[in-house]
């Protein structure tokens, strides 16, 4: 079995926009959990004359927590699933949130430009052919001192954590999203999650991609040790600044 990639997962995730609402809600604390997240970002005051990148935005989970938490903040919300989208933009939202369609390493091609106060990416990476080259691209639209907020499915790398993960997907997920028409999508989940980086690792690739202050912070219930929240940010401060 191959992990998705490119068209075929955009593809796969148009397909399962239709229900991916309802099985995600059935998922404790993950509104909540991405809410958090955006909270983690720490952005000094508030949300009001900010911008805000939400890089990989599906049907709106993550776009609606970073409005929740920065509210008044101008966000550009992309994903490069068409299905994804008009699900997110046919929602009510606040003035200020956009969206446009279009893979994360080809954020340039469709007029998305920085500087951003800060990127949030949330279940982006590990859907990613080259994460290293996004996380370049991302540096290079936030502005000195920029905040990057990534909220991922990171294995801590304990025989646990996978284990669990394993049953969880096993007992729930894929047979739900197997009777929905939506399988092959969340085998590519699963499969995703075990073969990407643990967190460990990951912030390693953060911090070697020209972020500092690089914090690794869990999230609570179920997903400990297998969700987690990496901040950072990018590490060329103006002078003077702290």
């Amino acid at each position: 079995m191959t992990v998705l990639r490119d068209a075929d997962l955009a593809v796969a995730f148009d397909r399962a926009s239709r229900s991916y609402d309802t099985l995600v809600a059935a998922n404790p604390g993950y509104h909540a959990h991405l809410r958090r997240s955006a909270r983690r970002l720490g952005l000094p005051e508030g949300g009001a004359g900010r911008r805000v990148l939400d890089l990989g935005c599906g049907t709106g989970a993550s776009t609606a927590a970073l409005a929740a938490v920065l509210p008044g903040a101008e966000i550009t919300a992309v994903d490069a699933s068409a299905g994804m989208l008009e699900r997110a933009a046919a929602k009510p939202w606040p003035s200020g949130v956009t969206f446009l369609h279009t893979p994360a390493e080809r954020l340039g091609e469709v007029g998305v430009h920085g500087p951003f106060d800060a990127v949030f990416a949330a279940y982006l990476f590990r859907n990613t052919a080259d994460p290293d080259g996004v996380l370049g691209t991302v540096r290079g639209l936030l502005a000195p001192g920029g905040r990057l907020g990534v909220h991922e499915y990171t294995l801590s790398g304990r025989r646990r954590e996978r284990a669990v993960w394993t049953a969880v997907c096993g007992a729930f997920v894929l047979p739900v999203a197997t009777t929905l028409g939506d399988g092959p999508l969340y085998r590519h989940l699963w499969r995703s999650v075990v073969e990407f980086d643990t967190v460990g690792a990951f912030a390693e690739r953060v911090r070697g991609a020209g972020f500092d202050r690089v914090r690794v912070l869990p999230l609570p219930g179920w997903q400990t040790g297998i969700t987690h929240t990496i901040v950072a940010r990018r590490a060329d401060l103006p002078e003077g600044a702290r």
